[in-house]
C-alpha cells in the first residue's frame, strides 16, 4: 500500500494500532520515547525511533499520546508533517483538540476500545475487531481525505461513527468517564469494611473493573470533561431515586431486556 502510516506513542492503542495495520500491509513508522517499546515494535516494523521526525514523510499520522500531552505534539507536527497529510488524535475527549485550526489537515477520533491494561506490551492487533470508531471532522474537510482515514480505520476491524465534539464528549461521560469514576468510587466506599473486601466476588470485581483504567488517562478524563461527567452523576442519582420510589420490578425488566440488546454473544455494541 502506498500510504505510509505515522504513529506517535506507543501504548495499547497506539500499540495495537501499529500491529493491525502492519498485518494489512502498510508501512508504518513510529515515534516513542520509551526505549522497551521502540524494541518491541521492531518485531513490526523497523522505522521506530525516539524522535519525531520519523513520521515526516507519512501521508496519515496517528497521534496515540496522552490527552494532557496531545496539543503539544499536534503543535510540533505543523513544522514536521506535510500540509497534506491527515493528521489524526484517538483522545478520548474531542472538543479541546478540535479548537485550532492547522495547516494540515486534522481529523478528531476516538476508538472506543480498550482493556484495563496499558503499555505496548498489552497492545493486540485485534483490540478493534467490531469496536466503534468516533470520527470528528472539523467544518470543510476533503470528503478524500476522510475517506481515507476512514478506509484505513476500518482495516483494523472498527467501524465508524460521525460525530460532533460537543455531542461527543457528552456521550463518554455517560457511558465511560461517569462509569470509570463510579467504580473507583465504589472500591473507596467498600475498602473501609473488611468483612465487604473479604465477601466481594465476581459481581463486585465485574462492577469495579474501571477502577483499574490507567491513571494518567483517568486524571485527565475527570479533570478535562468534569462538567459533562457532573451532568451524567446528576442523571444517575435522579435515576436510581425513580428506581427506589417507583415500580422497581416493572423498570428493571425493562432496563434488562434494553441491556440484553446491546451486545452480541461476543461482547461487541450491536446498538444502531
Amino acid at each position: 500500500m502506498s500510504t505510509k502510516i505515522g504513529i506517535v506513542s506507543l501504548g495499547l492503542i497506539g500499540g495495537s494500532i501499529l500491529k493491525s495495520l502492519s498485518q494489512s500491509g502498510y508501512e508504518i513508522y513510529a515515534q516513542t520515547r520509551n526505549a522497551h517499546a521502540i524494541e518491541a515494535a521492531k518485531a513490526y516494523t523497523p522505522n521506530v525511533s525516539n524522535n519525531l521526525e520519523i513520521i515526516k514523510d507519512c501521508g496519515v499520522v496517528f497521534v496515540c499520546s496522552p490527552m494532557s500531552k496531545t496539543v503539544e505534539i499536534l503543535d510540533s507536527l505543523e513544522n514536521i508533517v506535510s500540509n497534506d497529510a491527515i493528521v489524526a488524535d484517538v483522545c478520548s475527549l474531542k472538543s479541546f483538540v478540535m479548537q485550532k485550526k492547522r495547516p494540515y489537515t486534522f481529523i478528531g477520533t476516538h476508538p472506543m476500545a480498550g482493556t484495563e491494561h496499558s503499555g505496548f506490551d498489552a497492545s493486540f492487533a485485534q483490540l478493534f475487531d467490531g469496536a466503534k470508531w468516533v470520527i470528528t471532522p472539523p467544518e470543510g474537510v476533503e470528503q478524500k481525505k476522510l475517506s481515507e482515514l476512514v478506509k484505513i480505520i476500518e482495516t483494523t476491524g472498527a467501524k465508524t461513527i460521525v460525530s460532533n465534539p460537543e455531542e461527543h464528549d457528552r456521550a463518554v461521560a455517560l457511558i465511560s468517564h461517569m462509569p470509570m469514576l463510579v467504580a473507583q468510587a465504589l472500591v473507596k466506599t467498600a475498602m473501609p469494611d473488611s468483612l465487604a473486601i473479604k465477601l466481594a466476588a465476581s459481581g463486585f470485581r465485574d462492577t469495579t473493573r474501571l477502577a483499574l483504567s490507567n491513571t494518567e488517562m483517568a486524571r485527565d478524563m475527570v479533570m478535562m470533561n468534569s462538567k459533562n461527567i457532573t451532568d451524567a452523576l446528576v442523571s444517575l442519582m435522579e435515576n436510581a431515586r425513580e428506581l427506589l420510589n417507583d415500580d422497581y420490578f416493572q423498570q428493571i425488566t425493562h432496563i434488562k431486556e434494553s441491556r440484553a440488546g446491546m451486545y452480541d454473544s461476543k461482547g461487541r455494541n450491536i446498538s444502531h
